[in-house]
């Protein structure tokens, strides 16, 4: 009997043993200081935007469904988020594409406030790019799922699909069902609000179609002690082409590392001084604020006509640059600049050339400068902080655009152009700005600018 007595305590022991180890294990997973982003009853703290497909909670999930005649739709958090861990359950219809933004935004400024930024695919047709990364309403695909036949196949169809999504600094990382599915290491956006997408559908599909999620849940302190280890090669887009861009023909005009591609404005090689590449930046040095007082200007070796040009450049206060297009290097012979278009960069806080020019505002920012202003309501990032410069020449026909929004436009070779010119201080050079082709300047004007991401398309002539 004392036998049995014992091994009845013994057992026992053990047994509340294990029960206080598992007890310690689970309080040590709640330890992890996740925050619900739905409370499971209502859609508080979130807001639609986009377009008009519905959402409602059923059962403590959100459902999203498709309606005709309306754009992607999204239902975004009100709050901003930009380094965080992510992590969620969805089931989609498998004839639904969807995904999750993640820093994404909607500006009016930005095509009339459509909601861009990084998307988390969700996909369950034959393609199977689930979890791969596509940059909403700018520069889509980013990392696709080509390369990746575990991730592909890491999908469910019909069922319940984890993603976990890692947002950290430049680097994004996802996971599909636990299988590491994309790694990019991108600069582009750092902030940005949470969206569930509902794609938009075509006439021959059904409306009413479903996606749903639940468990959504956020991590945002200690990031360093829960972020995940990835396997895979990033995808580094800095300075190099992203697939859409190759797909649609852009070049690069610069490729990060060397000066390859560009000299000086006056020489047959690039400048000895006044140029430096660091970090995967093209930088013009400070020399006191003169023009081509050091280095001076840069040319790229070869001509364009019709072309699409994109850059990010980021000013250093009271800083003064330009993009100069439609630049013949041998009109100027003497001191100063090489003659060309221009794109203007500058401070307009703190440079006084913001208040100069042949027409109020035609040397500010994005002006084409001395000659057309720029519209007023342009978004410019503080300095510091990366702009993004487009400029669009096509049968004569030009715009400029900074930070997505196009800010003015022209018709080169036209009476009214013409007539600018002739009230202007380039009257003295004839038929400025009305070549045919001719080469993209980085301009020297004496103060500390950088560049990087640039890039080029030709354009076909009508």
């Amino acid at each position: 009997m004392e036998k049995n007595k014992n091994f009845y305590f013994y057992n026992t022991a053990i047994l509340l043993l294990l029960l206080t180890t598992l007890g310690c294990s689970d309080s040590k997973k709640d330890d992890v200081p996740w925050i619900s982003l739905f409370d499971g009853e209502s859609l508080s703290g979130w807001t639609i935007k986009g377009g008009e497909a519905s959402y409602e909670v059923r059962d403590r999930i959100i459902v999203g469904s498709t309606v005709h005649d309306t754009p992607n739709t999204f239902l975004t958090t009100d709050k901003m988020y930009d380094d965080f861990i992510l992590e969620l359950d969805y089931k989609v219809d498998s004839t639904m594409n969807s995904g999750i933004q993640i820093r994404s935004n909607s500006f009016p400024y930005y095509r009339n406030g459509r909601v861009h930024g990084y998307q988390i695919e969700i996909d369950p047709s034959d393609r199977a790019w689930s979890a791969g990364i596509y940059d909403e309403a700018r520069r889509g695909w980013l990392n696709t799922m080509d390369n990746n036949p575990k991730a592909q196949q890491a999908f469910k169809q019909n069922d319940w699909n984890h993603y976990r999504i890692e947002a950290i600094g430049d680097t994004l990382k996802t996971w599909i069902n636990d299988i590491p599915a994309a790694y990019l290491i991108d600069e582009k956006t750092s902030s940005g609000f949470i969206g569930l997408q509902v794609h938009s559908i075509g006439k021959d599909q059904e409306a009413g179609t479903e996606i749903q999620w639940k468990n959504i849940r956020i991590l945002t302190d200690s990031l360093a002690k829960y972020a995940r280890k990835s396997p895979l090669t990033p995808i580094i887009t800095k300075n190099q082409l992203t697939l859409d861009e190759e797909k649609n023909g852009w070049k690069l005009l610069w490729d990060g590392s060397t000066y390859k591609g560009w000299r000086g404005a006056r020489l047959d090689d690039f400048p000895a001084e006044g140029w430096i590449i660091e970090n995967g930046e093209l930088i013009v040095l400070s020399s006191g604020g003169e023009e081509s007082a050091a280095g001076g200007d840069i040319v790229t070796e070869d001509l364009y006509g019709n072309f699409e040009l994109k850059l990010d450049f980021k000013l250093t206060k009271g800083a003064n640059s330009g993009i100069k297009y439609f630049v013949d290097t041998d009109i100027n012979k003497g001191p100063g600049s090489s003659i060309g278009l221009e794109y203007q960069i500058l401070d307009d806080e703190n440079h006084p050339d913001a208040k100069l020019g042949n027409h109020e505002g035609s040397r500010t920012l994005a002006s084409l400068y001395d000659l057309i202003k720029v519209d007023p309501d342009k978004h410019v990032n503080p300095v510091g902080e990366w702009n993004h410069a487009r400029i669009v020449s096509k049968d004569n026909h030009v715009e400029h655009w900074l930070n997505g929004m196009k800010v003015l436009e022209y018709e080169r070779k036209s009476d009214s152009y013409k007539k600018l010119v002739a009230e202007s201080k380039y009257k003295v050079w004839p038929n400025f700005g009305e070549a045919d082709q001719g080469h993209i300047l980085l301009q020297d004007h004496g103060d500390h600018v950088a560049f990087k991401n640039i890039k080029i398309r030709p354009i076909l002539s009508q």
